[in-house]
């Protein structure tokens, strides 16, 4: 019996640190390659800096809203004051941060002119659909599966990055 499963401790609200860990590299991974397969800049120059930093505040503002919704939803399940619950529950998002990080950083790139922000988002492209497919591998394998089974989990997993890369061949 697992001590979850018992009566004197509350129910897991968010759910336990591996778990977090994969959610968050999952999410931030397909929101960062859908942000940076929405770059566009109708004729206009491209600005990488500008972008990196639009791609990071849009993952810091996702992170925050996802921990503050977490925040919302378990408000009546502890006694703990709602200001300190919030930020809690947001720190927790980190994983979601942390996943964005290479497309801003392929971004930076561009920036300082070490490649072009088209070449910058393939890059964080392929970048994220690797973590997809690692990530799927991972949750897998800690699942107890085998790597034939792992690897066939991770490949479904990077069909979530494979479809960003189409949607953004299809639309570009």
């Amino acid at each position: 019996m697992s001590l979850r499963s018992s009566a004197s401790l509350p129910p897991a609200r968010r759910g336990e640190p591996l778990q977090r860990l994969l959610f968050g590299a999952v999410y931030g991974s397909v929101l960062a390659s859908a942000l940076a397969a929405a770059l566009g800049h109708d004729g206009h120059p491209t600005d990488p800096g500008y972008d990196a930093v639009w791609v990071a505040l849009t993952a810091a503002a996702s992170a925050g809203s996802h921990g503050y919704a977490h925040a919302i939803a378990h408000r009546a399940d502890d006694g703990t004051a709602v200001t300190v619950s919030a930020v809690r529950s947001m720190l927790t998002e980190w994983p979601l941060l942390v996943a964005a990080l290479p497309t801003v950083a392929a971004l930076s790139g561009a920036y300082l002119h070490w490649w072009s922000e088209d070449g910058a988002v393939d890059v964080a492209l392929l970048i994220n659909l690797a973590v997809l497919f690692g990530c799927g591998v991972w949750a897998a394998r800690v699942a107890g599966r085998t790597w034939p089974a792992s690897c066939r989990v991770g490949g479904v997993d990077a069909m979530l990055g494979l479809f960003i890369v189409f949607a953004n061949v299809v639309v570009k």
